[in-house]
C-alpha cells in the first residue's frame, strides 16, 4: 500500500501564482524521486469551526488562503530515500536552496506529516 505525506500551508492571496510556480518545480522534483502523485489544492470552501479549523491550524491571517496538499509515494522507503537525497548535506539538490528558490509561504506555520493509509476504496 502507498504512503502519503500531507501538508496544510497558509499562503498570501497575492502569492498564488508564486506558489503554483514553486509547486510545479518541487512537484517535478518529487516525481523524479519516485512520487506517484502530487495534489496541490487552494482553499475554496473552508468554513470557520467552533473549536478548530484549517485556518486556525496554520494561523492563517486576513489576506491569506489555506493550501492543502499531499504526495502519494509507492511506499515509505521510497519517500524516505527521496527526502534523504533532497537534504543530503554533501550533495544537496540545488532546487532545495532557499536562497535561490525561496518558498512563497511561512514555513513555520506549515503543518505536515507522513501517513500510512488504512482504508482505500
Amino acid at each position: 500500500m502507498s504512503y502519503i505525506d500531507g501538508f496544510v500551508i497558509p499562503v498570501a492571496d497575492g502569492d498564488r501564482q508564486k506558489f503554483i510556480d514553486h509547486a510545479r518545480m518541487t512537484d517535478t522534483m518529487f516525481k523524479e524521486m519516485g512520487a506517484l502523485r502530487i495534489v496541490e489544492c487552494w482553499q475554496d470552501d473552508v468554513p470557520d469551526g467552533k473549536v478548530t479549523d484549517f485556518r486556525r491550524s496554520v494561523q492563517a491571517q486576513q489576506g491569506e488562503s489555506v493550501v492543502f496538499s499531499w504526495i502519494e509515494w509507492p511506499d515509505k522507503a521510497t519517500r524516505d530515500a527521496a527526502f534523504a537525497k533532497m537534504m543530503d548535506p554533501n550533495n544537496p539538490d540545488p532546487r532545495m536552496d532557499q536562497t535561490k528558490n525561496p518558498v512563497p509561504f511561512d514555513g513555520k506555520r506549515m503543518i505536515f506529516g507522513g501517513f500510512t493509509p488504512i482504508v482505500e476504496i
